[in-house]
């Protein structure tokens, strides 16, 4: 069964390569206003949206003009969506009578989407209408991607132009990726899954006859279930592909009518790191040298694969708990054997723990498993990817210009360490640069410590705990990992639909997004003004093995210094405790 495991793992990641060459050459076609295969059918619809909305397509944004463009754009976003959250009640398409949403939820709620982290306080089928799940999360799940791979693009264009200061028009930008990427993989992935038996429709939910009734103990019989419907798989769709992450439903996509197969499962799987891994793959060819792209890849996927086979190894392993002192017989022979708790039969260990390792690695935050259930050492994993600042592969163009940010601070080391100016890409790397690379770098580890510690001294935040002791401190510590990493998965057991969670993680997962934003920019910004400097004997090749194993070096380095502390607390004292 562990061959089996591998088997998957490798085919998974080798479809994954297979995909994003390709992808990524037609995303840096896009960008770069080159004509593709779908120029004759958008081209006229992009620039009658450009004349609709007065989009001068000429002018060049310097980057406090291009973060100013961000903000209001997604400033506007989040007025509309908590409005309709507040006034979801006298909306239209809602057939269950849902009533408005609470406003400390609703600030949550807008905060996640707008962040494209997807963070829920909720569940989808009992708290929203079909409105406000479509005209609401699935438009801001385009949008919210759309700015992550529109800052990663001016960060693109500050490497390559010289002695310049636009760095392209935000409007422009955001609408060639909606219209040209993000909806048309969008669509191919909806109608795949609705082949398959995911949800698309309107109907109001149905009463069903249980297989067995229930009795409860008061001696209720309970003999009808109902199942939720509604469009699932149109939401489903962008959520994986713009590592958005939300659940249509509340199990998200370990519920039957989100994810009810292995084709689905392989299909939304490969979905959350394609954008992602592609973006690599197109930085190296718009900056005209593959060879950088490559590098970044490389050590991203090292990683992945690493805390891939970790998750998978701890899992199938399971807990001396559940071996009882080795008198259960937990080995995979004609069984699932390991750690099957909190996981679906129709996916298995090793589905489940490659897609927690995907989801976490991206900043995506789906599930087809519960992390809750995970054995210690299964659980910590996920919450170091989220801690590394989601830079292994990470969100769309988030997560790679989150990796330029620790490249930035490698290429610094080992300039100090032979003397040297640092530079990268033929650009010198000054301090103005290093102050905001440090920024980058450093604003999810603030987010998630400055969270996680405020909120384990709040008396209240522990009646939201499912489990006491170590684990307590794992789900409250997965909490603001989640939110502040831009994620959105969770340790299941914590509840955090209260007034100080919401508000706490909302701000939270708004610093971790805008400030990284905020410093992308002005590292874009200051780049774009500088001229480019001929490579010499003494420059640093960054893009040979020796250099991807420093880059990982330096950001496990730093996921270490911040966050070892807090770990020890958490799932390694559990361990330990087993």
């Amino acid at each position: 069964m562990m061959t089996s495991a591998w088997i998957q793992i490798a085919l998974y990641l080798i479809i994954l390569i297979l995909l994003a060459i390709p992808l990524g050459n037609y995303i840096g076609k896009v960008m770069t206003g080159e004509k593709v295969f779908l120029s004759k059918l958008i081209a006229p619809i992009e620039k009658v949206i450009y004349k609709l909305l007065k989009v001068d397509v000429s002018e060049e944004m310097n980057w406090k003009k291009y973060a100013i463009s961000v903000f209001v754009f997604s400033g506007i976003f989040f007025v509309l969506l908590f409005g309709i959250q507040v006034l979801q009640g006298v909306l239209p398409l809602n057939p269950e009578g849902l009533k408005n949403v609470r406003w400390d939820l609703a600030f949550n709620t807008t905060s996640s989407f707008v962040t494209n982290t997807n963070w829920q306080a909720y569940s989808g089928e009992s708290t929203l209408s079909y409105f406000t799940q479509m005209l609401g999360l699935t438009v801001q799940n385009f949008v919210s991607a759309a700015v992550g791979i529109a800052v990663l693009f001016a960060l693109i264009r500050g490497f390559v132009r010289v002695q310049k200061k636009g760095l392209g028009n935000f409007y422009q930008d955001v609408t060639r990726i909606i219209l040209y990427i993000l909806i048309p993989l969008s669509l191919v992935s909806a109608v795949a899954l609705t082949s398959q038996g995911v949800s698309q429709n309107f109907k109001a939910y149905e009463q069903v006859d249980l297989v067995e009734p229930i009795v409860l103990e008061d001696g209720t019989v309970i003999e009808k279930g109902v199942v939720p419907l509604g469009p699932a798989a149109s939401q489903i769709a962008i959520k994986q592909l713009g590592t958005n992450g939300g659940g249509f439903y509340g199990t998200n996509s370990a519920h039957p009518l989100e994810n009810p197969n292995n084709v689905t499962n392989l299909i939304e799987m490969l979905s959350i790191l394609l954008i992602p891994a592609a973006l690599c793959f197109t930085f190296g060819r718009n900056i005209h040298d593959r060879r950088q792209g490559r590098a970044i890849f490389a050590a991203m996927f090292i990683v992945l694969t690493l805390a891939t086979s970790a998750i998978v190894v701890n899992e199938q392993m399971a807990t001396p708990q559940l071996s009882q002192n080795q008198t259960v017989d937990l080995t995979p022979h004609q069984q699932a054997g390991g750690n099957m708790e909190g996981k679906e039969s129709r996916f298995g260990i090793a589905a489940s723990s490659t897609w927690t390792a995907f989801t976490t690695a991206a900043s995506n935050g789906s599930v087809n498993a519960m992390h809750d259930s995970y054995t210690p050492l299964g659980g910590m994993i996920p919450m170091i990817l989220m801690q590394l600042g989601e830079v292994i592969f990470g969100g769309v163009g988030c997560g790679l210009y989150g990796m330029i940010g620790f490249v930035i601070l490698t290429v610094f080391i080992a300039g100090l360490m032979v003397g040297r100016t640092p530079e990268y890409l033929g650009k010198k790397i000054e301090p103005y640069e290093m102050k905001m690379a440090v920024v980058l770098c450093l604003a999810t580890p603030i987010a998630i410590l400055i969270g996680s510690g405020i909120a384990a001294i709040v008396p209240s935040v522990a009646d939201s705990l499912n489990n006491g002791g170590a684990h307590g401190f794992s789900e409250l510590l997965y909490t603001y990992t989640s939110a502040g990493g831009n994620n959105g998965s969770a340790f299941a057991g914590f509840n955090a639909n209260t007034i100080f969670v919401n508000l706490s993680t909302g701000f939270s997962m708004l610093f971790a997004r805008f400030a990284p934003i905020l410093a992308t920019l002005a590292i874009a910004g200051s780049l774009v003004k500088k001229k480019k400097i001929a490579t010499g004997a003494g420059t640093l090749a960054t893009h040979n093995a020796m250099f991807v194993g420093l880059l990982i070096f330096v950001i496990v380095l730093i996921g270490a210094l911040s966050f070892f502390p807090a770990l020890a607390l958490g799932p390694i004292a559990e361990f330990f405790g087993m």
